[in-house]
């Protein structure tokens, strides 16, 4: 997968403390960022299905036919 560079802006003190503790502030923040996207497309699927429950769909019954042959 390709990367892209970028800034982003930390508190200093949390950042000196990630160094001190020999974090690796690049991946922690790609995890981050990862968790972040992951949390937000759940909402997002969440959200629609909310506004567009699934209904009980008549053509069903045939489908289901279709497996038995």
């Amino acid at each position: 997968m390709a990367s892209t560079r970028t800034t982003f802006t930390v508190d200093s003190e949390l950042l000196e403390q990630a160094r001190q503790m020999k974090i690796n502030v690049s991946a922690a923040a790609r995890s981050g960022v990862r968790e972040a996207v992951r949390a937000a497309r759940v909402r997002a699927d969440r959200d629609a299905y909310r506004r567009h429950p699934e209904q009980p769909d008549p053509f069903w019954g045939e489908a289901e036919a279709w497996g038995d042959k």
